[in-house]
Formats: C-alpha cells, sequence, structure tokens
C-alpha cells in the first residue's frame, strides 16, 4: 500500500538544558527567529525556533526529571541534525561567533557541508547547494 501524499517535517524535538540559550545561537547561527516560548506539561519549558513552516522544539524539564519520559532527559539523543543554507562560508563564520568549531569539510555532489557539535553535544550537518 502506498500512500498518495508526501510527507513534510514539521518539527524536531530535542533536549537540551537551557532553550533560551540554545534558541538564541540558532537565531545568530541560521537566521531562524523564535515562534513559541513557555511552560508546557509536567514542569517542562520549550521555546520553539525555525521559519514560520518548520521548526526545532528545544525541550527541558524545569521541575522534576522523574515527570518526564527518559527518552526526555537525555541531551542529544541522536546522530545529526541536517540544515540547508545558502551560504556556507557565512554560516561557519557565525558558527565560530557563537563559539562552535566546524570540523569534517566535504564536498559532495551535489553540494559542500560542514558539521558541528554544539554545548549540549548535539552534531549538526550543515549543507549549501549553491553552485
Amino acid at each position: 500500500m502506498t500512500t498518495q501524499f508526501k510527507a513534510d517535517l514539521e518539527h524536531v524535538n530535542l533536549t537540551v538544558t537551557d532553550p533560551n540559550a540554545t534558541a538564541g545561537w540558532m537565531e545568530t547561527v541560521f537566521g531562524w527567529r523564535i515562534r513559541w516560548q513557555g511552560p508546557i506539561d509536567r514542569g517542562a519549558y520549550a521555546v520553539h525556533v525555525g521559519t514560520d513552516q518548520r521548526y526545532i522544539a528545544l525541550f527541558s524539564v524545569q521541575d522534576s526529571p522523574t515527570q518526564a519520559a527518559p527518552r526526555y532527559r537525555t541531551p542529544g539523543a541522536m546522530n545529526h541534525l541536517a540544515v540547508v543554507v545558502p551560504d556556507l562560508e557565512a554560516t561557519e563564520d557565525a558558527i565560530r561567533s557563537v563559539g562552535f568549531a566546524p570540523h569534517h569539510h566535504a564536498e559532495y555532489a551535489p553540494g559542500r557541508r560542514l558539521y558541528f557539535i554544539d554545548d549540549q553535544n548535539i552534531e549538526y550537518e550543515v549543507v549549501s547547494y549553491a553552485p
């Protein structure tokens, strides 16, 4: 059975220790904006940062860590998150400006990429398909 439509990714939820700080560097590096922020159920707090179409939910348990499922208490529980940018060099400068060190620069058909690890031990792949 095949579906008659293609799904579109709306958001990713990441557990971080300080959602506001992470959103701050994402605004600087990726040019995103905070779409929403505030308390959510079970003593947690979230900041949604991204574009009008897609965002990252930055999640943090504020009150009692025992109230959230274990996966919501483990920062960086994935391989990496990829972001497409129009200008890899300008983005690399922005990454350095917030204190992160880009590594593993590579060219591949049809684009170029680099990686960096943030202060939550989350790895990001930054890709540019610009000529």
